[in-house]
């Protein structure tokens, strides 16, 4: 019996020791477990967003032309969403969207090739478009109206308040606030101040030599017999009589 009831204290500390090693063995599967989960599923990594394309003909155009890469590429995703043979209803080709009769010019000024549906070259020639509305109207809004619409719808705009296309309006809302400028309102703007018309300057224009004549007395001239003499008048400044642009001659009086 005592041999019986040693064997079943044995069992006992067996079966704690067994079951303390079950418990040990489970915690290290866990750990291990979790490690390996760990290991296989990593913290997801942020990803850099993938290049642009054409980002290296945007930034020479940038660099050439001196507008900003972001306005290229908001501009080039707003007129063709990237297609290379995009053509619009009004005959404007490529990324830039470029017209016929604007690209023959641009073409020409800054040496690109024949094909308007070249990704550089068309891309060249946008970019060259908006820096010359830029200049021209000296604002972002106006920029992108005149290089949606034409800079002769646009100068109409702004002469005669006629209302720019729904389509021109749009565009403009878009992309004003992305290239950082306000939209411009549908009041037109004032007009250019008009150049000088000639016929509204003087008909001579006085020299320094005659403007000290001028400031200076008449000097009386005597004659041989001591009367004084009118002072003689320089027939380059006769002015015109009677709002003529004809000088009068002494022989017949009038005008011719």
């Amino acid at each position: 019996m005592a041999y019986i009831g040693q064997l079943i204290r044995s069992g006992d500390r067996c079966a704690t020791s067994w079951h303390y090693a079950v418990l040990i063995l489970a915690g290290a599967l866990s750990v291990c477990a979790g490690s390996g989960l760990a290991v296989a599923q990593p913290a997801s990594v942020e990803r850099p967003a993938a290049a642009h394309p054409y980002a290296a003909h945007i930034a020479e155009a940038s660099q050439r032309f001196g507008i900003p890469e972001h306005w290229i590429r908001a501009v080039l995703r707003a007129e063709s969403a990237g297609d290379v043979r995009a053509v619009s209803m009004a005959g404007a080709r490529g990324l830039m969207q470029v017209m016929p009769d604007t690209w023959a010019g641009l073409r020409v000024r800054h040496g690109l090739g024949r094909d308007p549906y070249d990704p550089r070259d068309n891309i060249m020639a946008g970019t060259a478009y908006l820096r010359e509305m830029f200049d021209r109207y000296g604002n972002v809004g106006a920029m992108l109206a005149a290089y949606n619409a034409g800079p002769g719808r646009y100068d109409e705009h702004r002469a005669t308040g006629r209302q720019l296309p729904a389509e021109t309006r749009a565009y403009v809302a878009a992309l004003a606030p992305i290239l950082g400028g306000a939209a411009p309102s549908d009041a037109p703007l004032q007009p250019p101040t008009p150049p000088p018309d000639w016929r509204e300057a003087p008909l001579f224009v006085m020299r320094p030599a005659d403007t000290r004549a001028a400031a200076a007395p008449p000097s009386k001239v005597q004659t041989g017999d001591g009367r004084a003499a009118v002072p003689a008048r320089d027939p380059a400044r006769a002015e015109p009589q009677d709002g003529s642009i004809f000088v009068a001659s002494a022989s017949d009086g009038g005008t011719r």
